[in-house]
């Protein structure tokens, strides 16, 4: 329990800050709310219907963590800010922050077939991706433009999985389309079309590329400040040993 807290006191710290720059203090807080109690909701309903399913009562009694809903958002989010930014996944290897939240997923799953501890975390990580890319993709505003949700081709549903798999899934992510966005053409022509004969202001994908160039910028300025911090204090450290010599 205590290892969970600080794992999520690290996310929090290093994901949250660049996020929360980037979108506001107001809709960051909104985010972990909506993604917090939605993913409660989906495991909710999952455990209730698994326990009508299967008469297992311990479906009812398993202990959930709460907060892997959102760390795992704001990797989803990362992916929509900087999705070819490299990142140190565990400080040994680099991967692109497009495919992160995926390589997450992948991971708890695996690790959920040697251990009964995953049970505990498993569904929250799942749900807080697939939460998170729904609120992101449909219903975050845009106070730039007004618009809602992220319409570009870099962030579909498909994008999270290999290439080969997307023919597979771009027929079955349109089904969110639908759903999600009333009639598909209001979010086709938000996708890039006209609007009465008029480009949508912000619905091209050069609205995703400044996106993701603020956040490139943003990360770069806070390394940077981290590098001028600690290029700081090491002088200080220095100069004092300098002063204790003399």
């Amino acid at each position: 329990m205590h290892l969970q807290v600080v794992i999520s006191t690290i996310a929090l710290l290093l994901f949250g800050k660049l996020l929360e720059s980037l979108w506001g203090s107001k809709e960051f807080l909104k985010f972990i709310i909506v993604v917090n109690f939605l993913t409660s909701i989906c495991i909710f309903v999952t455990a209730i219907a698994l326990y009508y399913i299967t008469q297992q009562e311990s479906y009812l009694y398993t202990p959930l963590s709460g907060f892997h809903g959102a760390l795992s958002g704001f990797l989803v989010g990362i992916k929509q800010i900087i999705p070819d930014q490299e990142l140190s996944l565990f400080f040994l290897l680099k991967i692109k922050a497009k495919w992160v939240p995926t390589i997450i997923a992948l991971i708890s799953v695996v690790i959920s077939f040697f251990t009964t501890e995953s049970v505990s975390y498993l569904p929250t990580i799942l749900f807080g991706i697939y939460v998170s890319w729904i609120y992101l993709r449909y219903f975050q505003k845009k106070p730039e433009t007004g618009l809602r949700g992220d319409p570009s081709d870099e962030f579909s549903f498909s994008s999270f999985f290999p290439e080969f798999l997307r023919p597979i899934l771009d027929p079955i992510a349109s089904l969110f389309d639908r759903a999600l966005c009333g009639k598909s053409e209001t979010y086709t022509e938000m996708r890039g079309h006209t609007l009465g004969g008029s480009p949508l202001p912000g619905s091209d994908p050069t609205e995703a590329s400044r996106r993701r160039e603020r956040g490139a910028r943003a990360l770069e300025q806070r390394l940077a400040a981290e590098k001028v911090a600690v290029t700081g204090s090491t002088d200080v450290i220095s100069q004092g040993d300098a002063a204790e010599k003399v």
